[in-house]
Formats: structure tokens, sequence, C-alpha cells
């Protein structure tokens, strides 16, 4: 069958700056159908929500997905579904119907592909159900049900029996599932599924992408299992690599803080197996409100297996940073063919060696629509343990809107110390330097009012 599902996901759909979230990597795997002659059932939803354009283009899907395997399994698209493996179609709505058995006419399956309307609630029970009931046990072939579906369970039982019942028999079992046409459960896909969920779980808020789902899919179940498998995913600048887990098949490791190269021996060449791979991004201050996650990702074997990975968004909150600004810079210029330049730079001195310290500090839980006025002081410590004031800065941070309290956090607060100022200790001015910060904070706005009462 070849690499039947590649897929990115992460943990988290909005953080905090420079919070963290997880990214999970997943590769399955399964062998050449020629040789290894597979039944597969393909469950389609035709509820009342598919009606339109997802219903179009999963119709059109699963026909592509039907032509696929038709070549696969013989060389050529001649009608018939070859080398003993068959393709059977389940539909549901509320309740599952079986439109064709497993058989090897193409012409049959379209046919009931073209012959589905869109109507009704949506019961995943049922079509788990009807779709097991199509199987041959005592058959040597491998079983895979195509389970899609763009809703949540509205009628009849627990799907999640029925599909634990056809794992637990060796059906393997991939969920796709359109998530733009009202919401999907997307732990009950997890829970349908075979393990581990991220490889074998595919969703799109596209219904114009179901096409391509179905054809990724049956090109990667009509070829071998993938060997020497080489993935590099590159993140976006935005972010960085901060820990990484051990994947649960090969090995994987940093070639920079945003990339990260996961290399596999072999995958599904005996029998579908899947692979992840977890790792901790963090956001590093750069980039605020909806951000791509990724910069790049590449996929290569041996088999020449194609992958298409998801490509997630993460919404990052940067509204509680305070930046203190840079300064003003001072333009200089010089003609091409001077060799030197004199320049007066006003006020500004760069005789003597110093310090910059530049400090974030976070103060927590501010109640909304309340100023708060911060001082920070710093002092040097000299090498008789004396304090020497170096410095003070004072910062208004506006009210905050909303109903609960927050933390906010100010960046980039910035103190010059030049390495001239007399302490009036002994001290050489190169040795180690020493020095304290205190940090004031009270509220600017308050409610209280004195009692006009006299006595």
């Amino acid at each position: 069958m070849g690499l039947t599902v590649s897929n990115k996901e992460i943990n988290k759909t909005s953080i905090k700056c420079n919070e963290s979230f997880q990214v999970t990597l997943s590769l399955t795997a399964a062998p050449d159908i020629v040789s290894n002659p597979t039944d597969i059932v393909l469950i389609l939803d035709r509820s009342g929500s598919m009606a339109g354009s997802p219903l179009t283009n999963m119709k059109n899907g699963a026909k592509k997905f039907i032509d696929i395997i038709d070549e696969a399994t013989d060389g050529t698209q001649d009608g018939q579904i070859g080398n003993g493996s068959r393709i059977g179609i389940v539909s549901f709505a509320d309740t599952a119907t079986q439109n064709t058995q497993l058989i090897t006419s193409v012409a049959d399956l379209k046919a009931a592909v073209d012959s589905l309307n869109a109507g009704g609630s949506t019961n995943h029970a049922d079509a788990f159900t009807k779709a097991l009931d199509l199987f041959d046990m005592s058959s040597s072939n491998a079983k895979v049900m195509v389970m899609f579906t763009d809703g949540v369970t509205t009628a009849g039982g627990n799907p999640n029996t029925v599909a634990t019942q056809a794992k637990a028999e060796g059906v393997i079992i991939y969920c796709i599932g359109l998530s733009g046409n009202g919401g999907i459960d997307v732990q009950a896909l997890n829970d349908w599924s075979s393990d581990p969920d991220s490889a074998y779980v595919a969703i799109t808020p596209n219904d114009t992408e179901l096409e391509d789902l179905f054809e990724d899919l049956a090109n990667n179940i009509s070829k071998p299992g993938a060997t020497n498998i080489v993935l590099t995913d590159k993140i976006s600048d935005c972010f960085k690599i901060t820990a990484m887990s051990a994947p649960t098949k090969g090995t994987a490791s940093l070639l920079d803080s945003n990339t990260i190269e996961w290399k596999i021996d072999e995958l599904g060449v005996t029998q579908s197996e899947g692979a992840s791979l977890v790792f901790t991004v963090q956001h590093n201050g750069v980039c605020t409100g909806t951000t791509v996650v990724n910069e790049s990702i590449a996929y290569s074997d041996t088999e020449g297996n194609t992958a298409t990975f998801p490509n997630p968004t993460i919404e990052i909150d940067c509204s509680n940073i305070i930046i203190e600004p840079c300064p003003d810079p001072i333009d200089v210029s010089i003609n091409g063919c001077e060799d030197s330049i004199e320049f007066d730079l006003g006020d500004v001195s760069l005789e003597s060696l110093g310090h910059i310290f530049q400090f974030d500090v976070s103060i927590n839980d501010v109640c909304p629509n309340k100023r708060v006025a911060l001082a920070i002081l710093l002092n040097e410590i000299d090498c008789n343990d004396e304090e020497h004031t170096r410095g003070m800065k004072t910062l208004t941070i506006p009210a905050l809107t909303g109903t609960t309290c927050q933390n906010v956090t100010l960046r980039c607060i910035k103190f010059v110390i030049p390495g001239d100022i007399d302490n009036g200790s002994s001290c050489a001015m190169c040795s180690t330097k020493k020095y304290k910060v205190r940090l004031i904070a009270n509220y600017i706005d308050f409610d209280f009012k004195c009692c006009d009462i006299e006595i």
C-alpha cells in the first residue's frame, strides 16, 4: 500500500506571547496491494449537511479513489479491480445502506457513488456495522475501512463500540473529516481510527480539498511499504524548537533550532504500521496574530511515495506585552569615494565603556480597567558591599480590557550604565560588577471615596 497517511497537527489553537505548544508528525505505511490483496470499504456520509458542493466533491474523490485502486491492482484502468482486491460502498444518514457488496466492477462502484443524495441525520454506528458486515473474516485479504464524515453523531448507538470491535478483528480504519460544514467531533474520529490517531485521521475545513485527500490516500494505499524515509521539518522563524521526544520508530535529530530531521529505515513493509514524532515549539516574540507554524516540510523514501502534510496555523496573542521602544537612529551617509568621515552625533557620548541592561518583568493578576504604575530602581554594589544608585525608571501600564485579571509582561526595559561613574571606592573598572534591582508597582486608579459625614 505504501505511505497511506502523512499528518501534522498541533495541540493548541492559540497561545500567549512566548508560550509553547506541541507538534506531532505522523506517518503510516502498509504493504503492496498487488502482493497483499485488500478489501476496502468506502463509508460515505450523505447526511443533510452534505448537500451541494460537499457531496459533489466527495463523489469525485471516491470515484478517483476507485480508479487509482483499479490501475494499481493490475497495471491498467480496465474497469476491474484485480489480483484479488475488492471495494465496497456503504453510505449513511439516518441509517446506513450497503450500496454494493465487496466487488471488482469499477462501473458498478461508481454508479453506487453517483446515486447518493444528501438528506437526514448522521448515524455513524450503523455505518460501521454495515461496513463490518461486508467483510469475510475468514478471508486472508487485508481489511480496510475509509470513513468519511462532515458532522457529529446525531442518530443511532455508540459508533465507538462498533469501531473498536472492527479494529479488534484486524480491520484498519482511516477517517477523513470535513470540519467546515458545521463541525465534527475530532476526538471521536481519533477514537474510531487505528493507532496512532494522528497517523490515520485527516481533516480539512474545505470541501474542495476532498478529492485530493481521497486521491492521496488511494495513491499511497496502492504502493509498497516505505523504506529509507527521510522527513525534514523546518518551522517558521516565529518559533524555536525547545524539546523533542524520541519517535515511536526511527531516529530524529535537531539540525538547528528550527529544523528537525526524522529518519526511518522501513515502515509498513510486512503489515500496516504507524509512527509518530512529538516535539515542543516556543513562540519567540517576533510574530503576533494568526501565524503559520511551518516554513517547509520535505519527505522522501526509496519507493517514491508522496506525502502531503497539513499546514497548521496558531493564533498568538501579544496584547499584554508592552515593549519600551528603541531610540531613534541618527542617519549617517558617506560619499562613494571618501575614505573617512567625521560626524557630529550631537549630545550622545561614546567616550567610555559601560553596560546596557535590558529587563523583562511580569506583573501578575492585573485587574481590568485600572492603570498600573511601575518603578524600577537599579543600584550598583561596590567591592565594599555598599549600594550606589545607577538609575530609575517609572512606567505607566495602560488599563486592560476584559472581565478577568490578567498577567502583563513588560519587555526590553533598558538602563545604560557608563563604566566611568565614580562609586567612591577603589574597585577596578574592569572588575565583576554587581547590581540590585527593586520593583515597586501599584494601581493608579481606584474607586475609594472618603465619607463626607461631619461629626
